[in-house]
């Protein structure tokens, strides 16, 4: 199942540099962290397979939950749809809210604190393999060039 998702065919279009203003234009608002918002992390979830590599992967999945680790706990507007008995409808939920308000901010707060705590560790381990990957790359050369001096000296 290798055929293409798009395929573009047409007289006097350069393909090759049309894919090329893409993948540049979408660069270019990689780092002006244009993509780093959760939602469109979800929505480009299929498309984080393509990434080139598993560290690009990491990368882009960590800048993604560090913004949306916590749990937005501001007060929020409440509407009402229905005409009929609307305005007391909408009374009695603001009521409802500033009685449950307490309760679910310290829950809230709660959740942003485990959020947070779970971030870190997913950061340390991450920072953790990358460099344990790093060491153990640099200990693969250093034996690499090793085996290769006694194979000329030998």
């Amino acid at each position: 199942m290798s055929d293409p998702v798009l395929e573009i065919n047409a007289p006097g279009i350069d393909v090759e540099r049309l894919v090329e203003e893409i993948r540049a234009a979408v660069a270019e608002k990689l780092k002006q962290g244009r993509y780093s918002d959760p939602r469109v992390g979800r929505a480009e979830l299929p498309n984080l397979a393509q990434l080139k590599t598993q560290e690009e992967f990491l990368a882009f999945y960590l800048e993604c939950l560090k913004d949306a680790v916590f749990v937005d706990i501001n007060d929020f507007e409440i509407l009402e749809r229905r005409r009929f008995c609307g305005a007391a409808l909408v009374a009695l939920k603001r009521a409802v809210w500033k009685l449950l308000k307490f309760y679910t901010y310290r829950l809230w707060s709660q959740q942003n604190q485990v959020n947070s705590l779970l971030l870190a560790a997913v950061e340390g381990l991450a920072a953790r393999n990358r460099d344990e990957l790093r060491a153990l790359e640099e200990r693969v050369a250093r034996l690499e060039q090793r085996a290769a001096g006694e194979r000329r000296s030998g």
